[in-house]
């Protein structure tokens, strides 16, 4: 009895042993094709780097920094709509064609050392040709901002347009339901045609007695 005690602590001992070496071959093969696909794929970068040790998914990413200037573009467009609105106005017309005769005529009349845009005036058209492309997208934006708020006015008047003739259907089966409720309740118009028949009878049957008596009988 003791030997076999002995012989099968052994043979547990020794598979233990062999389950433990295949624990550590699985172990060591996962690392190799760790090794192997990180050398694949070259050195990660800092921000897949910071992403893979983040753990946890409700911690917000870390800001990435950018090429371009960050702006509002809702006070952007606020702006263009100012812009358009204004550009849109006779004020700016009056303004623009004061301006344009003052510069037309200062360097026309005024002294030779003073004038700083000659005959034909290359310097004023480039500032009209300026002026232009840039007032053209700040109307252009203005145009499609309108154009959203138009189209969330219109979704929300046939969404209201929608809650209206559903209401109204229901309030008409409601009022057909009531008219057909009516039409089997005692009104007082029946009530009385009613109680004006049955005193036309019992008169009759006061003037008329014996032949109503006979005819019962």
């Amino acid at each position: 009895m003791r030997e076999r005690r002995e012989q099968a602590r052994q043979q547990a001992r020794d598979h233990g042993l062999a389950e433990a070496a295949a624990e550590r071959v699985e172990r060591s093969s996962f690392e190799r094709g760790e090794r192997a696909r990180a050398g694949q794929f070259g050195p990660s970068t800092g921000s897949s780097a910071l992403t893979r040790s983040r753990v946890r998914l409700d911690l917000p990413r870390p800001a990435r920094r950018r090429l371009l200037p960050e702006y509002d573009p809702e006070a952007f467009g606020r702006l263009s709509e100012r812009v358009a609105r204004f550009l849109g106005t006779g004020r700016f017309i009056v303004w623009m064609t004061v301006v344009i005769i003052v510069w037309v005529l200062w360097n026309i009349f005024a002294p030779d050392d003073l004038r700083f845009d000659q005959y034909p005036f290359i310097f004023l058209t480039l500032m009209l040709s300026l002026q232009a492309s840039y007032a053209a997208p700040l109307i252009l934006l203005a145009q499609n901002r309108q154009d959203d708020r138009d189209r969330v006015n219109l979704e929300q008047d046939r969404k209201q347009n929608e809650r209206s003739i559903a209401d109204t259907e229901y309030l008409t089966r409601e009022i057909a339901a009531l008219r057909m409720g009516l039409g089997e309740v005692a009104t007082r118009d029946w009530i009385r045609s009613e109680f004006q028949d049955l005193i036309k009878e019992m008169d009759e049957r006061r003037l008329f007695p014996s032949e109503r008596d006979e005819g019962d009988r």
